[in-house]
């Protein structure tokens, strides 16, 4: 029997998705584009890093613990989010046209490189290997459902800042590319049984869209 969970793309494909998103937003980020648009890029980063690592807090990272409690890198993970948390503070109370915004930017995105080269190296292959593709889908379901009650309340904001911060630029069409492949990912219609007219629906929301 098709299952929508066993379906999703994994938890790990997730995470991954979101360090790309970050990183071609980051690749916009300019000093000689105007304020607004510096702003409005850096919140789009600022959004989808903070959802990111909720995501990661509630259901990743405590699943990764009890696999394997010696792994390093799980126990740092969280002081390094409320590090780069400390850098958006800052960041969102600094204007696009100040200096230290651009200072900023690049701090935290030094810090968001460093923790995705940890992350991507380590704790995703691994868990990879302690997990079956079922578990880590069933995981990614779950993810995609969180993912859009955290996303549901800004959705208005990230749509403008993702607008002005990618206005007349290819990579915005790259990122749309991307998101639609991943959502279709998670988009089966289950095959009609006699008696029945039930089709599996998607249920699937990128970060920083």
């Amino acid at each position: 029997m098709f299952s929508l969970k066993q379906l999703s793309p994994t938890i790990t494909d997730m995470i991954r998705f979101d360090h790309s998103h970050v990183m071609v937003t980051f690749h916009q980020y300019t000093k000689d584009k105007a304020p607004s648009v510096k702003k409005a890029l850096a919140e789009t980063i600022c959004t989808a890093l903070e959802i990111h690592a909720t995501l990661e807090e509630e259901m990743f990272y405590p699943v990764m613990r009890q696999l394997d409690k010696g792994e390093p890198f799980v126990h740092k993970a969280e002081p390094e989010h409320n590090d780069m948390r400390r850098i958006i503070s800052e960041l969102r109370r600094t204007s696009g046209s100040d200096p230290r915004h651009d200072k900023l930017i690049l701090e935290l995105m030094r810090d968001v490189i460093h923790h995705v080269a940890d992350e991507e190296t380590t704790l995703l292959p691994q868990a990879e290997t302690l997990m079956s593709k079922q578990r880590l889908s069933e995981l990614g379901a779950q993810m995609t459902k969180r993912r859009m009650e955290l996303v549901a309340p800004k959705a208005g904001k990230l749509a403008k800042s993702h607008a002005v911060g990618f206005s007349g630029s290819t990579a915005a069409m790259v990122v749309g590319a991307a998101s639609a492949l991943l959502a279709l990912r998670t988009l089966v219609k289950k095959p009609s049984m006699p008696g029945t007219n039930r089709t599996w629906k998607h249920a699937n929301s990128t970060p920083g869209q």
